[in-house]
């Protein structure tokens, strides 16, 4: 008697399990559906994962403006202080996103060429190199903090004199942020996400217990205000790293590490030339926000404070549709390596499928919703309208957002890290930042003139990466 075929159902069930069981799988062949959703599922929560550090951050510190557990209103400023040392450090998440990205290429190259021990020693390179540019950013940035912050702010900002601490603690954990991503990058490429969503599991799970304890005080805590929030996720990702090392050691990763910290010449420089690529592009784009921030905190402390508390929840919904997108850089890289160009392009389209289902989906809530979002999070009306109008701006073009990420991970998951960097360049500081200051001060729209610069720029962004994809020059990269 013949076996009965699985339900759909109960066939995409049993893929979801696979894929949190961290079940091995053979990318190369088989279903793209089933291919992306094994990689997708914990991509996605790792992504959601990495950006609640932000949100409950932004969330505990927004209660000591409302005085919860008797601590005393600064009236923005610690929000604000946020949104500065976050600006800042988004040039250390662009050199760590481009570190990863670089090292996902070549794991994922590596393991489709079923070359094991290449794969691994391309990630204890990037392990040896990460460690070594986090330590030479922390210890000038961990030092002058406070002038970092008043270079971000007005002067007499209230900011820097409440946020100094959080900014010290923050620019000290740079080694960590680094090699947290850097090693979440090995995994990816390896095809085994689910071991980075268990490390953001633990360092998530520490974060969301110690916030509020080393903010407010509770129990034998002391009371650091601000600063605990920044002490707080500065613990969750040290215990994250360790638990990534261990992972990494004891040979649960597809690409076990067996000499750590050890400089190999040729996959070093061949690292560096791919970096140099997307750590460029992640460079020019974050140090576009640095200027889009500057021209925020110009408005005052409520529209900087707003200003934060609307991209954070935004980020918020945005990572999982890069966590999505990680996919596609994963699954080109693999295929690739197999000399599987037409099956790596039909993932990248079908995964840009459902990236946009997903925004779109998301601009909606976005749109319909912003207020009973946004008074989770802020109770001052000022603020509050600000953070308001951030998320029905920035959301109104996220639906090209999808697009636009998907592709740019196709190029780097293939090599071609030289694109997605011009485009970049000419988009966001060309374009992007000229026309922020123009729509801010020269037109005066004020702080929505800054934001509607984002989904402007972005969504051109979105239309020249997508016309470049279909020319297919990355079909041709070499690794």
């Amino acid at each position: 008697m013949p076996v009965p075929e699985p339900s759909p159902a109960r066939s995409f069930w049993q893929h979801i399990g696979d894929s949190l069981r961290g079940k091995h799988h053979d990318f190369t062949k088989g279903s793209l559906n089933t291919a992306i959703l094994l990689l997708a599922v914990p991509m996605v929560l790792e992504m959601g994962l990495e950006s609640l550090f932000a949100i409950v951050d932004i969330w505990w510190v927004n209660k000591i403006d409302d005085g919860w557990f008797g601590a005393t209103p600064t009236g923005g400023a610690a929000v604000a202080a946020i949104g500065m040392t976050e600006g800042m450090l988004s040039i250390v998440y662009a050199i760590a996103f481009g570190l990863g990205m670089a090292v996902t290429a070549m794991v994922a190259r590596r393991v489709g060429e079923q070359d094991l021990p290449g794969a691994s020693t391309a990630a204890s390179q990037a392990i040896t190199l990460g460690l070594v540019v986090g330590i030479v950013i922390a210890v000038p940035c961990a030092w002058f903090a406070p002038e970092l912050l008043a270079l971000m702010s007005n002067e007499d900002s209230r900011a820097v004199a409440v946020g100094t601490g959080y900014a010290r603690w923050t620019f000290a954990s740079i080694p960590i942020i680094t090699l947290l991503f850097l090693q979440n990058s090995i995994f990816r490429g390896a095809g085994d996400p689910i071991l980075a969503l268990k490390v953001l599991v633990l360092s998530n799970a520490l974060n969301l217990v110690l916030d509020p304890c080393l903010i407010f005080g509770l129990g034998p805590f002391p009371q650091l205000g601000v600063e605990g929030a920044a002490v707080a996720t500065c613990i969750g990702r040290t215990f994250a790293v360790v638990f990534q090392f261990w992972l990494l050691m004891r040979g649960h990763c597809r690409v076990p590490l067996r000499n750590l910290l050890r400089f190999d010449l040729q996959p070093m420089l061949q690292l560096l030339r791919l970096s140099a690529g997307t750590i460029g592009q992640f460079l020019i784009g974050t140090t576009s926000w640095l200027f889009l921030t500057k021209f925020i905190n110009s408005f005052g402390e409520a529209a900087g404070a707003g200003y934060t508390t609307g991209i954070r929840i935004l980020m918020f919904a945005l990572l999982p549709a890069w966590g999505l997108s990680n996919a596609a850089a994963t699954l080109v890289g693999q295929n690739l390596g197999a000399k599987q160009p037409e099956r790596a392009e039909a993932a990248v389209w079908l995964t840009a499928r459902y990236d946009v289902l997903f925004l779109a989906f998301v601009t909606i809530v976005m749109e319909l919703f912003p207020q009973a979002i946004v008074s989770s999070f802020v109770s001052d009306p000022a603020v509050a309208a600000h953070a308001v109008a951030t998320l029905r701006i920035v959301a109104t073009g996220y639906i090209f957002y999808a697009f636009g990420m998907v592709a740019v991970q196709a190029f780097n998951g293939a090599g071609d890290t030289k694109t997605p960097t011009w485009l970049h360049f000419w988009l966001f500081w060309m374009f992007q930042v000229p026309l922020a200051a123009t729509l801010a001060f020269w037109l005066d729209y004020g702080p929505n003139g800054v934001m509607w610069s984002i989904p402007i720029a972005e969504s051109l962004f979105a239309a020249a990466a997508v016309v470049l994809f279909r020319r297919g020059r990355w079909k041709t990269m070499v690794v």
